[in-house]
Parts: C-alpha cells; structure tokens; sequence
C-alpha cells in the first residue's frame, strides 16, 4: 500500500513538470529548471527554493534519487538527479487521471443537446 502511485496523486504542478523533465535524462537542478521552462514554452518555471524543495520531498518518497554523475564530463559540484521506477509509476499514474479529467471536461463542455 505504502507503494502505491495512486496515493502520491494529485501531483503539484511543479513536480509533474520536474518529473517530466526526469522522464527521459537525469539532470542537476539548473538543467531541471531548463527542461520546465522548454517543456512549457516558457509558460510555466520552477524556482530554485521549490525546486529543491520538491527534490528533496521526491527523494524522501522513494520517487526521485540522487546519482553521482552521468560521466567524466559531469561537473562533481553538481547533484544529478534521476526518476526512480516507482517514480515512473507515479507519473503514468499522473498522466493517466489528467487524461481522465481531459475527458471528463471536454463531455461537460460539449452543448446540453450534444451530450444527451
């Protein structure tokens, strides 16, 4: 139970965007913060405080981890962080009742005549 996605959901906005930025590479907190801005085309940026404050939360949940580096030119100084499997069922998780709610509003956006 304790593992269960379902009961990590609904996610912030600020960490479905950061978990998305991990979905596909591990990245140190700047380049996160990068991956948000692009993947919203700039509408959406994560700051450090919530940024880091959301990694550590991800991290204490088993959702996010740190890795050492990603290879020798890998900056030392910086922390990388990676998506976890159980982190990858959390955002499919997400993914999955975001959809349902997409759903769900387009039926109640449809005219009343349109939807009987």
């Amino acid at each position: 139970m304790k593992n269960d996605p379902q009961r990590r959901l609904p996610l912030s906005p600020a960490t479905l965007h950061i978990l998305l930025a991990l979905a596909n590479e591990d990245l140190h907190g700047y380049g996160i913060m990068q991956a948000v801005a692009r993947q919203s085309d700039g509408r959406y940026k994560v700051g450090p405080g919530t940024l880091y404050d959301s990694l550590e939360r991800l991290t204490t949940r088993g959702i996010v981890t740190e890795v050492d580096s990603r290879g020798p030119e890998v900056d030392s100084r910086r922390r990388y962080y990676r998506l976890t499997p159980f982190g990858r069922k959390v955002l499919a998780a997400e993914i999955d009742r975001l959809e349902a709610v997409i759903a769900r509003a387009k039926i109640e956006l449809q005219p009343t005549n349109a939807r009987r």
